[in-house]
């Protein structure tokens, strides 16, 4: 399905209840599977959640996870310690090119088989899950967050707990601190000292009820529509928290640079437009602890036709897409000039955008929902657009809701 947006103006004053956090539901689904005496709340309707749902209540020896990279990392660890239990996880064919080989070295560490059943080092893999009475690990500290969160999510179900130690510097912290909070949450004791991090083994927990926050990922790409909207314009989000757990609540600082003020009421929050930005503003960020927010940023930059230099963004090139070339081709058939490396992207300051271009979204769900702001500037055409359901399945009725012109 191809969206085609008109050129829009939204309403001056707009609410949205958005579903919740995909991090934090994928983490707490996988610790009521192994506790299961904990309820949930606000629980994400997105693709990757459901994907997760239906996989650990499944009794195939196949599991196909499809476009879910969280999942695939979290049921890697997750069925290793299944005694006797032998699954194959599988998916789709972007899946099966998505490095996997850091966490099945840190798990055969620990004494789990794992073999690939394709091409060594990604999907899918056989797991033979068995009973795991090691407890020490090294991982290299820059790699993805969720190798990281797979095995501290497991570690207070192992026979000894878990010292995971960090090789090097370490990247997305928050992510790292969102698995031991929801640890602690209930009840599970851990530290996080230096480099290395320790969860105690708990074999079972009190009666627990987890409330998940609403998505800040997904509110970023309203950050994106107030920053390119006229002053005054204002939003509120449902249901968020000062507090946040998640490392992409760093948007209501980033945020206050495009001139958009965010204030905290009754767990909503409300994004103000309260002036304007300058040309010759740069945007320099270092987003190592929030490369999930590249995309939205670098299409507002574009959007209000200001520079910026984003760097930390290694882990781009192993998401859904290759999301540093991805950005750097549609920014450029819009008329915008990207410069980008491994692990960085300058955008150049442009004053036109094309009309009527097709945005290509490679399987992504980001790249379609941080292009979409755009119609606030000229009309656009999102291709494979219902690929939002992975993170945000009513992100288009939502944008509709708030004076979005489109058609499929």
């Amino acid at each position: 399905m191809n969206i085609h947006l008109q050129q829009s103006t939204i309403a001056k004053q707009s609410a949205i209840q958005i579903t919740g956090s995909k991090s934090e539901s994928n983490r707490l689904l996988l610790l009521q599977a192994l506790y299961p005496n904990i309820t949930l709340e606000n629980l994400s309707n997105s693709d990757d959640s459901k994907v997760m749902q239906k996989a650990l209540t499944s009794l195939e020896n196949v599991i196909d996870i499809h476009h879910a990279g969280t999942a695939m990392r979290f049921l890697t660890a997750y069925f290793s310690i299944q005694n006797n239990r032998e699954v194959t996880l599988t998916g789709s064919s972007r899946m099966q090119e998505r490095p996997i080989a850091i966490l099945v070295e840190a798990l055969s560490q620990l004494g789990v088989a794992i073999s690939y059943q394709k091409n060594n080092g990604y999907p899918p893999i056989k797991i033979k899950g068995k009973q795991i009475t090691k407890n020490k690990v090294t991982l290299k500290a820059n790699v993805s967050s969720q190798y990281i969160s797979a095995l501290l999510l497991i570690a207070p179900k192992l026979e000894n707990g878990l010292e995971l130690t960090l090789d090097g510097e370490i990247t997305s912290i928050p992510y790292i601190n969102m698995t031991l909070s929801l640890l602690n949450e209930i009840g599970v004791e851990t530290s996080f000292t230096n480099n290395i991090i320790t969860v105690k083994p708990k074999a079972t927990i009190q009666k627990h009820q987890g409330l998940i926050e609403s998505d800040w990922s997904s509110a970023s790409y309203y950050y994106s529509i107030i920053a390119m909207s006229a002053v005054g314009t204002k939003t509120t989000l449902a249901s968020y928290k000062e507090n946040s757990l998640q490392g992409d609540a760093c948007l209501a600082d980033i945020y206050k640079q495009f001139g958009v003020e965010t204030t905290f009421h009754q767990n909503k929050i409300t994004l103000n437009k309260i002036t304007s930005v300058s040309p010759e503003t740069l945007i320099s960020l270092d987003l190592k602890n929030a490369p999930d927010i590249a995309q939205t940023i670098a299409v507002t930059c574009f959007g209000l036709g200001i520079a910026c230099d984003l760097k930390g963004l290694h882990t781009l090139k192993i998401k859904e897409t290759d999301r540093l070339v991805a950005l750097k081709t549609e920014i450029e058939k819009l008329g915008g000039k990207v410069n980008i490396t491994d692990k960085t992207l300058q955008l150049e300051v442009s004053n036109t955008i094309n009309k009527d271009i097709k945005i290509a979204t490679y399987q992504d769900h980001r790249m379609a929902m941080a292009f979409a702001p755009l119609a606030l500037k000229t009309s656009i055409i999102i291709e494979e657009a219902d690929v939002v359901s992975k993170s945000y399945p009513t992100f288009w009725q939502d944008l509709k809701a708030i004076g979005f012109k489109f058609s499929e």
